[in-house]
């Protein structure tokens, strides 16, 4: 039986359908819940011998929420914990659109992250208020950096944690909140556009999330997400200044990760020179 090329171009048609419909109900049903836990190796210029080996971990973009339920943070948090970190960072996003109903339940979920022995630090993204989120965190004894550093002595060395709001952008800002930072210093910063920065200020290394790795990464078309991030997921350096961004846990807009899984991450601080 021959086709006309009417019933030729709906048949096309469904089959495309067909082909979109299997990758989404994957993400849906399975991705989005394939937690993975990423263990990097990350050069820092000028890290002391005394910090070489240092590991941090790394948790960012929960967005609890209708869509990403306290099992799916639980196992996170559970798979970071059984890592033992010698100091957590929560990377910010803990919820979606500063919903209230979540701000407290995400925190107690993260409560067991907040007793590693170096600290457990916590910055804010754009999904969170400025009031509610840091006060819940805080009260489940995570140290809140609100364009603020605080200062630690790891194995002796002093070490200078900085964090800064999501909407923290502008350089004379930044260097206010720079300011008396030592040499050994790593940035919080939810937005990894915030390298630029942190490099032209010689800091060593920045922590980031917010991009979720792309979430939805399609074979030979890539990710919808804006090209303008210095990576999606992994490592990359600029100048003397190395940046981790997370994948993430959760979800945003849609519920569904395609070819991007959902991670925490346990970083392996090394000296550059050794690379």
């Amino acid at each position: 039986m021959r086709l006309n090329r009417r019933d030729a171009l709906r048949a096309l048609a469904a089959t495309g359908v067909g082909l979109a419909v299997g990758p989404v109900a994957y993400g849906a049903a399975y991705e989005r819940h394939r937690l993975v836990r990423l263990e990097s190796e990350v050069p820092v210029s000028g890290l002391p011998h005394a910090l070489d080996g240092l590991r941090i971990g790394l948790i960012t973009d929960i967005h609890h929420s209708a869509s990403v339920a306290a099992d799916d943070v639980t196992r996170a948090v559970e798979l970071l914990s059984s890592a033992a970190p010698d100091l957590v960072v929560l990377g910010g996003d803990y919820v979606t659109y500063g919903n209230r109903a979540y701000v407290e339940p995400v925190a107690q979920l993260l409560a067991p992250l907040s007793n590693a022995p170096h600290g457990s630090f916590a910055v804010l993204g754009n999904h969170d208020d400025d009031r509610d989120m840091p006060a819940a965190l805080a009260r489940h004894h995570f140290t809140v950096l609100k364009d603020q550093h605080t200062r630690l002595t790891v194995r002796g060395e002093l070490l200078d944690i900085i964090g800064i709001r999501y909407w923290t952008r502008r350089m004379p800002h930044l260097t206010q909140v720079f300011h008396g930072v030592g040499a050994n210093s790593i940035l919080l910063a939810h937005d990894p556009r915030r390298l630029t920065q942190a490099a032209q200020l010689d800091i060593p290394l920045v922590l980031s999330g917010h991009t979720h790795g792309g979430q939805i990464v399609l074979p030979g078309l890539g990710t919808l997400t804006k090209k303008d991030f210095p990576i999606l997921g992994g490592l990359t350096r600029q100048i003397n200044t190395s940046l981790f961004v997370s994948r993430g846990v959760g979800t945003v807009y849609v519920p569904v990760r395609i070819n991007c899984p959902p991670d925490v991450a346990v970083l392996t601080l090394r000296r550059k020179s050794e690379f």
